[in-house]
């Protein structure tokens, strides 16, 4: 029995030396024991145990050896990390994706948030698009509301704008435009009525309201709350008497006028007179075709512009006639300019409409054949305007939603168009 207990007792001794030396014997370290607690685990409390040493410390991350050549080991601190933290730190990375992947994502989901926003804004092509996007995340505004379908090109939706403009202020409703007409005319103009998307726009209940292209009494007191006005309607009728607000709502943009004007005093430099700027506008394109096979009309000939142009050189003194058309082809072959007064616009070709548009505003007086881009562009000007009369048979289906008194200012000259082609395409 003694020889057992005193076997369990050197045994018992063994594994306290085994276990000293795994975890940091001071004397076997050879420090003194004041000195090996004085590093990092100076803090340790060390419980009381039987006999001269004291029981093994916890084990810490505080655990790795330096020794200097010819010198006692030193203790180090090493990135050891207890189970439970380790265990989930590997948890973490084997449950989650890396940081690239992580990055990838947030960035893919940047890139698709400003996609879904870029859709659902109407688009303002430039810093000079003054109206803002309308959207009616919540319930509809009370009172209703106007607006108006985009139809044709710059010339129509010049007028459809201005009708609205009228036509809701007449009735005390807020007008709004549809992104599409926006994106016509706010590269051009600054146009001040907001937009209304057309993700918003689908979800109202809308009460559509047909127009003729003049004004009429009922239109003074149109029923419904959220209603939308349709049609072709470009007459001085609807908004003449808000002219200059009309004026303000159409003011170029000041590098669009700039160009322009930059154009016109290169004329103005080659010649040593003052001059008179008349501009000219010569609408063919499809007009060409549809007026005599559809409408029973004709386009503006080179008659016409003979008389329109002496028209002028009657009364003004030094006038110089700057042409634009959709088909400066044919204006070059049949407009007399050996006079040297008559200048076609840019490079004697055909130009962007905006460039157009903004020339013939700038100039003093206006020509003009048939369409709505000739009519706006003589009703902002202001000036003398000789315009193309009677361009359609009396039978013409194009007078039953078309008025010329209602199109063309009183003040405004008419000189008459010859029929004899009108009448040549409508024998059976």
């Amino acid at each position: 029995m003694e020889r057992k207990e005193n076997a369990g007792k050197k045994g018992a001794a063994a594994g306290a030396m085994l276990s000293l030396g795994q975890h940091g014997d001071p004397q076997r370290d050879g420090l003194p024991s004041s000195q090996a607690l004085s590093g990092p685990r100076m803090n340790q409390i060390l419980p009381p145990g039987n006999g001269p040493h004291p029981a093994t410390p916890p084990r810490t991350v505080w655990d790795v050896r330096d020794v200097t050549p010819g010198g006692p080991e030193t203790r180090q601190p090493r990135a050891r990390w207890p189970r439970r933290l380790k265990t989930a730190i590997l948890g973490f990375r084997a449950t989650c994706p890396s940081v690239s992947t992580i990055y990838f994502l947030f960035i893919l989901l940047v890139v698709s948030t400003i996609f879904h926003c870029h859709r659902r804004l109407a688009l303002v092509p430039a810093p000079w698009a003054s109206g803002h996007v309308v959207l009616l995340p919540g319930p509809l505004p009370p009172g209703g509301m106007f607006t108006i379908t985009a139809k044709g090109r710059l010339g129509n939706q010049m007028g459809e704008y201005a009708t609205l403009y009228a036509l809701a202020k007449m009735n005390g409703r807020p007008a709004f435009i549809p992104a599409e007409m926006h994106s016509t005319l706010a590269p051009i103009f600054r146009i001040s009525l907001p937009v209304l998307h057309g993700s918003t726009a689908g979800r109202i209940p809308w009460q559509n309201y047909h127009l003729n292209d003049w004004m009429e009494e009922r239109y003074r007191h149109i029923p419904g709350e959220y209603v939308r006005l349709t049609g072709y309607p470009c007459s001085w009728t609807f908004y003449h008497h808000l002219r200059d607000e009309i004026l303000q709502e159409f003011t170029l943009h000041d590098h669009v006028r700039e160009d322009a004007q930059k154009f016109l005093r290169g004329l103005q430099a080659k010649g040593a007179r003052r001059v008179t700027f008349v501009g000219v506008h010569v609408r063919r394109g499809d007009y060409v075709r549809i007026m005599p096979q559809v409408w029973k009309g004709v386009v503006a000939d080179r008659d016409y512009l003979r008389q329109a142009l002496a028209w002028f050189r009657a009364r003004h003194r030094s006038p110089v006639f700057v042409v634009t058309s959709d088909d400066m082809a044919w204006c070059r072959q049949n407009i007399d300019a050996s006079r040297g007064d008559v200048v076609f616009a840019g490079n004697g070709l055909q130009g962007s409409p905006a460039r157009d548009f903004a020339l013939l505003t700038q100039c003093n007086h206006s020509v003009i054949t048939v369409g709505t881009f000739g009519i706006w562009a003589a009703y902002l000007v202001g000036g003398d305007t000789v315009y193309l009369a009677n361009f359609t048979l009396p039978g013409s289906p194009f007078r039953w939603f078309f008025k010329p008194q209602a199109a063309f200012l009183p003040e405004w000259v008419g000189i008459a168009a010859d029929l004899g082609g009108a009448k040549e395409n409508s024998r059976p």
